[in-house]
């Protein structure tokens, strides 16, 4: 089986220091705990920035380069930086692709809109298009967020029309209000549909984390954890850093006998260039 990519997801875009006190929000903060995580075994990391005025996410790219350049100077992690903004406030397409500017390795791709904290996070096929031709034309490897059964029909629908280039990345989003739950039979459905040259990754949501991350580790995927999907170590438990997540996957990775892959032979599984 090959080996297991763990990505850590530092900060989202909306939770603050009230529901969850431990999170990542300034960048020297965000960059920190993705060094840690690189410490604990995480291979990549997703990125989300956040202002420094009001604690929610921003897609400016200054703040994303002052988490990007320690990370780069200082660790071989690949970087996933998000194209999605804040979901809900919808930001205009040009705004959400300006991390792009920065070079990453990967970037996030929603491939469809949903409800999601509260408010529609809006997906147009004008955003996917564009967000597909940039991503080619610069040379980043978009991670396919997959939310339900249909934005896995339109990631296929949109390699079928070359916007998308295989092999294809997936990443697994189960768990959240309006979408495909957090269960081993609606993964399953999902994992049909994957072409066989494909890579895929999974995140569980909440009280979903774990289990989906067993999902990933048996089936031969890969797997995302971090305080953007999930604030608590256990039930009723805050985690304190991202690296008790990373750490805990890594140990119980080591038990079932599947080793965890370095930043570099990432790059190799998924096809990479190396920065």
């Amino acid at each position: 089986m090959e080996k297991l990519i763990i990505t850590a997801a530092i900060t989202g875009s909306r939770m603050t220091r009230d529901v969850a006190p431990y999170i990542p929000i300034t960048p020297d903060e965000i960059a920190q705990s993705a060094i840690e995580c690189w410490d604990a075994g995480a291979a990549i990391v997703h990125i989300h920035v956040r202002d420094p005025k009001t604690g929610l996410g921003t897609q400016s790219l200054d703040v994303f380069r002052q988490v990007v350049e320690p990370l780069r100077e200082r660790t071989d992690l690949l970087l996933c930086l998000t194209t999605s903004g804040i979901p809900g406030r919808n930001l205009a397409i040009e705004e959400r692709l300006k991390p792009l500017e920065l070079d990453p390795e990967l970037a996030s791709f929603d491939a469809g809109s949903i409800n999601l904290g509260g408010s529609a996070f809006v997906n147009t096929p004008e955003f996917l298009e564009a967000a597909a031709k940039s991503m080619k034309e610069k040379g980043v490897k978009p991670e396919l967020e997959i939310f339900d059964v249909g934005m896995m029909v339109t990631c296929l629908r949109m390699r079928d029309q070359e916007y998308l280039e295989e092999p294809l990345h997936f990443q697994f989003v189960l768990g959240t209000p309006w979408g495909s739950p957090a269960t081993p039979k609606s993964f399953l459905h999902l994992y049909e549909h994957l072409p066989e040259d494909a890579t895929w990754s999974i995140i569980g949501i909440g009280k979903g984390h774990l289990p989906m991350a067993m999902m990933g580790l048996i089936l031969g995927g890969h797997i995302r954890v971090g305080m953007e999907d999930n604030i608590y170590y256990e039930r009723g438990v805050l985690a304190k850093s991202n690296a008790e997540f990373v750490e805990r996957i890594v140990r119980i990775a080591k038990e079932y006998g599947r080793e965890t892959a370095t930043p570099r032979e990432a790059r190799e599984i998924l096809g990479l260039r190396e920065q």
